[in-house]
């Protein structure tokens, strides 16, 4: 088995005088790095005692977050990221669900540092510049120990509104990359961005995509993040990975100018729909890189389909709700789109398996009705009574259609909802409000009304578009499906990982704060 930290030391191997990783106006080779990163497993042992199984990172852009996901597979352990944006709540949380023996704390914890140290069982506390020690040659590092089971455990939202932690072994992350690098054209020398925090699973591709080649991986401050083309060309970037979001960010900031990105040679968007005006504006401004659409599942180890738009605007394909494709799934994985009848369909769910597939949810009462044993006639979805099998299909939970040979995101099957006693897909609306030249991003939620029945509300960014015009041009679907109102905002709020902050939206709409 090659463990996820085997994918770094090899390249500190062939390349100890590369520079692999620039953060926070630090810039270290391999050599440097691999030191550092021996350093913290050493404090790590001491702080805790002994050998750590299970490792908290609350650590953000800063070289004890990359020392110590590096510091923390080096010890055998497994790494549990933890994210400075959320409350500390819910970060404690998880700390218990995971089991946590150590965690991690710097700096860039703010203000969550001392109260989440005061309640936790163990910390390794570098903040007040003690991460400095990782860099002092009198410390000695540690030998590499042998792996654990899983590399990392990731927590994602639920629906019962606990997290659910996502366990990933390292073979489903070898399996990944050796299928990603290539696509990717990764190799030495390369500028990776790092635009993902590490609790979100995408991160996993920035880093070990490029510290598995000896590439370098070049971190943005939090705010960097959001004006990509100055941070593309003052690091010099050949890769840039995030969610589309950051399109639309950069330009509404006029900040996305034709030709303004030239030395860009990959571009990978992933997390959330990438439209057609958002990949037009990309190309203009980065004429020599290839746009790759990645979709993947955390539960299914990042990235299980990656579609490289074509590079001439006429040849981009027209999709039924004007997003691109995602492509297929990868030739190692089984997938297969079902109807709620659990029938074969050109439009359904999506259900994939193979060595990319997790094995279960920490919590395994979470596993009921994430899986199906569609070798079943029935198609019995997984209760959870039994052991979970590689025949059992992870269901993902999204509506996707094959269109043109490519696969197509409709939405999410949770993104249906009930108006008036009638089942509406969101995704469906939001394709054809997506439709108006004057409307960049769109979004359509579902608000109680004063009757205690179901409205819907469209809240769209661009240029302010009157109601007359979005009636016209939704007189294809039924009076049900009509939103009630339309709210036009200069801006769509973004969550912690770059995604439309879909939860905001609706908690203002319920506020009576929809604005526009």
């Amino acid at each position: 088995m090659r463990s996820l930290y085997d994918w770094f030391a090899a390249s500190a191997r062939r390349h100890p005088d590369a520079t692999a990783l620039e953060v926070g106006g630090l810039a270290l080779t391999y050599a440097e790095l691999e030191a550092a990163t021996g350093r913290l497993a050493r404090l790590a042992e001491q702080a805790l005692g002994r050998r750590p199984a299970r490792v908290g990172l609350l650590a953000s852009r800063s070289l004890a977050c990359y020392a110590g996901y590096l510091g923390i597979l080096r010890l055998g352990g497994t790494v549990v990221p933890l994210n400075p944006h959320t409350p500390v709540e819910r970060n404690l949380w998880i700390a218990k669900a995971a089991e946590l023996d150590l965690t991690v704390i710097d700096d860039s914890a703010a203000d969550q540092a001392a109260d989440y140290a005061a309640q936790a069982p163990a910390v390794l506390d570098l903040t007040a510049g003690r991460w400095q020690a990782l860099l002092a040659d009198d410390q000695p590092g540690t030998e590499v120990c042998a792996p654990a089971e899983f590399a990392y455990i990731v927590f994602t939202s639920g629906s019962t509104g606990q997290p659910k932690g996502v366990p990933l072994p390292h073979e489903n992350v070898s399996t990944l990359l050796d299928s990603m690098i290539p696509q990717l054209r990764y190799a030495p020398g390369d500028r990776v961005s790092q635009t993902f925090e590490i609790s979100f699973d995408g991160s996993i591709m920035e880093m070990f995509g490029a510290w598995g080649v000896g590439a370098t991986l070049c971190v943005p401050e939090y705010g960097e993040v959001f004006t990509p083309v100055k941070f593309i060309n003052a690091h010099r970037l050949t890769h840039w990975l995030s969610v589309p979001s950051i399109i639309s960010f950069a330009k509404r900031l006029r900040a996305l100018a034709p030709g303004s990105m030239p030395g860009l040679r990959v571009a990978v968007f992933a997390g959330e729909a990438l439209t057609a005006p958002q990949v037009e504006a990309w190309q203009a401004a980065a004429p020599n890189a290839t746009i790759i659409n990645a979709y993947g599942p955390t539960e299914l180890t990042v990235i299980v389909c990656a579609y490289p738009v074509p590079a001439q605007r006429p040849a981009l394909p027209r999709t039924s709700n004007g997003t691109m494709p995602i492509g297929i799934p990868f030739g190692h994985l089984e997938w297969t789109l079902r109807d709620a009848d659990w029938r074969p369909a050109p439009i359904g769910e999506l259900c994939v398996r193979g060595p990319q597939r997790f094995g279960g949810y920490l919590d395994p009462a979470q596993n009921a009705g994430a899986f199906a044993d569609l070798d079943d006639s029935s198609g019995q979805g997984y209760t959870g009574d039994g052991p979970l099998t590689g025949r059992h299909w992870y269901r993902t939970g999204d509506r996707v259609g094959l269109e043109d040979g490519n696969l197509v995101h409709l939405g999410r099957l949770d993104d249906q909802v009930k108006v008036r006693g009638f089942r509406v897909e969101l995704g469906e609306i939001e394709s054809v409000l997506r439709r108006h030249p004057d409307v960049t991003e769109v979004v359509v939620l579902p608000v109680t009304a004063a009757d205690g029945g179901t409205d819907l509300h469209a809240l769209y960014t661009g240029g302010e578009v009157p109601a007359d015009e979005f009636a016209l041009l939704l007189r294809e679907l039924p009076s049900y499906m009509l939103p009630r109102r339309y709210h036009y905002r200069a801006a769509l709020p973004l969550s912690t990982v770059g995604k439309v902050d879909r939860r905001r939206l609706a908690a203002e709409l319920a506020d009576g704060h929809g604005g526009g």
